[in-house]
């Protein structure tokens, strides 16, 4: 994918990811951006991994991809970040 698809895919999935999983996360649209390109690469490593196709574009599929690796990377930083806390 290109650097403005991964960009447009990272901050829809990274605010759905957000909206998703409750607690503090990373701060404004850049975090966003960042949870979702992430969230892309950790996606399509888990997807790939279960035998289908990463994010392959501007499309539905990349969006759901890169959200459930938004979910996940989510998930892990507030599992850190509560233990760290306590």
């Amino acid at each position: 994918m290109s650097f403005l698809a991964w960009v447009i895919v990272g901050l829809i999935a990274g605010i759905l990811a957000k909206w998703a999983v409750p607690g503090e996360g990373p701060g404004g649209i850049v975090g966003d951006m960042i949870v979702g390109i992430l969230g892309a690469i950790i996606g399509g490593w888990v997807v790939e991994r279960l035998g289908y196709g990463g994010p392959t574009g501007i499309n539905l599929w990349s969006i759901i991809v890169a959200f459930i690796g938004g979910v996940i990377l989510l998930l892990i930083m507030r599992a850190v970040t509560r233990r760290s806390a306590t």
